[in-house]
């Protein structure tokens, strides 16, 4: 009986100390933060490995070939001779993954 309460005891106290909530940023009160901007960049980084997900083949370049253009807009990539490629990082080197050709967006205009 008591190797039983003893053995429930330890089970309940591993339990408690594996518990974990993930990823805890402190910060300090005086500095500037933006949540939104934290919650869209996530949702940006999401929405891009989602796409690799589901892109049906998938061309990963270790380098790029000779007289590609970078570009900024509407986010990092290069065009290379028709084609086009984004950076990744993946286990601390930086490959480059075909995509489709970004769309650029229409600049917003105001309502008057």
């Amino acid at each position: 009986m008591k190797v039983l309460k003893i053995l429930s005891s330890i089970l309940l106290i591993t339990l408690a100390v594996s518990a974990s909530a993930g990823q805890v940023v402190v910060r300090k009160s005086s500095e500037p933060f933006d949540a939104f901007a934290v919650r869209d960049e996530v949702q940006r980084l999401h929405e891009w490995r989602e796409a690799l997900r589901y892109q049906q083949q998938i061309q990963i370049l270790q380098s790029l070939p000779f007289g590609c253009v970078p570009f900024a807009v509407p986010y990092r990539y290069f065009s290379c001779h028709g084609l086009f490629y984004r950076p990744y990082g993946f286990h601390n080197k930086e490959l480059f993954i075909q995509i489709d050709p970004p769309v650029k967006k229409a600049p917003k205009v105001p309502l008057n």
